[in-house]
């Protein structure tokens, strides 16, 4: 976003100076051509008359001109005065909210703090906006375009600290409302952020897509490539493929405003053999939980279910699971959530000493027990496991074996 015009106080048809003397002291203050000797002459006027009609318009105008001459800190501390006088001024707002964002971009240990006052500051201009009258004096299409650019600025930083704070939901409406405000005038930082709040976010919000490629199109040289390549990973990986891509960056290039129908198909959802392969490709099997060991033994991916199987058949392993029947010398158990919610056994455990018939689990109960695989059919799933033991009912669970994890999708 483009930095607010600070010093553009408006002039004011029912504010008048009666006072000859402070009329002057006003007038030579304003008509200074220096920046730097215009601060200083308007700040000896609020000195001097700390109760003028003309006050806030005097601060405005020298924050106005400490932005003109470069002193950042001299700017910032004349928009918190003039806050302490008005706190819903909408100009000092737009300015605390532009330069702690821009503070915060910097980096450095205060990049949080500054980031997280950018938002506040946002959300009080976007509520000062909502009761501002126009000033005497002003056209109304000169307020209702101070009203559009400083909610633009508004937006933008709420958006932001929004997004540092990864609340990517409240950081894709901020943001959103920042570059449809400002239309084929949306910036280059409000596009890029808006993109990452979409396409960071879990589910994608597909129209970051757009954003992306279009934020690449304006980058600057030196950040062009990387987020050329950002959004091309992140299309691949919506889409399922590349295909479409660089229509897309030309398209995009275009205009900032995605089409109201623009869509990208997201790409199939994966087949369990392709979920079994992630699996056991991402984990080791010792780590993995029951439900996790079911869909690879049932997926048809021959190659990882010998990897899981060969790792625990004959072995002694440790699990929790929930009863679905019991005798005193065989359980039928329910390893993953799932199967438990359907009430469907997928563990058939042969004790190896029978049970003393006050000791058989109930229905429903939780158990912690030991038993070593022996054999597995794969559809509908059932394990048999020999050489059964309860290690006593309401057991902590084992870290990598607890049946809380639902299967994973497409069963």
């Amino acid at each position: 976003p483009s930095s607010p015009a600070a010093g553009q106080a408006a002039p004011q048809q029912k504010k008048e100076i009666k006072d000859p003397a402070e009329y002057n002291a006003y007038v030579n203050a304003v008509q200074q051509a220096d920046p730097k000797a215009k601060a200083t002459a308007l700040d000896a006027f609020l000195q001097t008359y700390p109760n003028s009609v003309m006050k806030t318009d005097a601060m405005e105008l020298m924050m106005g001109a400490y932005q003109q001459a470069g002193d950042q800190q001299k700017t910032m501390d004349t928009a918190n005065r003039i806050l302490q006088a008005d706190p819903n001024n909408v100009r000092a707002l737009a300015l605390l909210a532009y330069t702690n964002r821009m503070q915060a971009l910097q980096g450095g240990p205060n990049a949080q703090q500054s980031a997280s006052q950018a938002a506040d500051y946002g959300k009080k201009g976007l509520a000062a906006l909502q009761t501002m009258q126009k000033p005497d004096g002003v056209s109304d299409a000169d307020f209702a375009k101070l009203k559009q650019e400083t909610s633009v600025i508004f937006n933008g930083a709420a958006g932001f600290g929004a997004l540092n704070a990864k609340d990517y939901g409240s950081a894709q409406s901020e943001l959103e409302s920042a570059v449809t405000t400002a239309g084929p005038n949306a910036s280059f930082l409000d596009e890029y952020q808006l993109a990452l709040a979409d396409l960071e976010a879990n589910p994608v919000n597909a129209k970051g897509l757009w954003y992306i490629a279009h934020a690449a199109s304006v980058a600057p040289a030196q950040a062009k490539q990387q987020l050329t390549d950002y959004g091309r990973k992140k299309y691949a990986k919506y889409h399922g493929s590349e295909e479409g891509w660089p229509e897309l960056l030309a398209a995009a290039a275009a205009t900032p405003q995605a089409p109201a129908d623009f869509h990208v198909a997201p790409a199939p959802p994966p087949t369990p053999a392709e979920q079994a392969a992630d699996i056991v490709k991402s984990k080791e099997v010792k780590d993995m939980s029951f439900a996790e060991w079911q869909l690879v033994l049932s997926s048809g991916n021959q190659d990882a279910a010998n990897k899981v199987w060969d790792t625990i058949h004959d072995k002694q392993i440790e699990l929790v699971a929930y009863v679905i029947s019991a005798t005193r010398t065989e359980l039928q158990l329910a390893g993953s959530t799932d199967d438990n919610d359907a009430k469907k056994a997928d563990i058939t455990l042969k004790l190896l000493n029978p049970l003393a018939a006050t000791k058989v689990p109930k229905e429903g109960a939780t158990i912690q027990f030991q038993g070593a695989p022996d054999t597995y059919t794969p559809n509908p799933f059932m394990m048999n496991m020999k050489d059964g033991a309860l290690a006593g009912q309401s057991a902590t669970p084992a870290h990598h074996t607890a049946p809380v994890h639902k299967k994973p999708a497409a069963q």
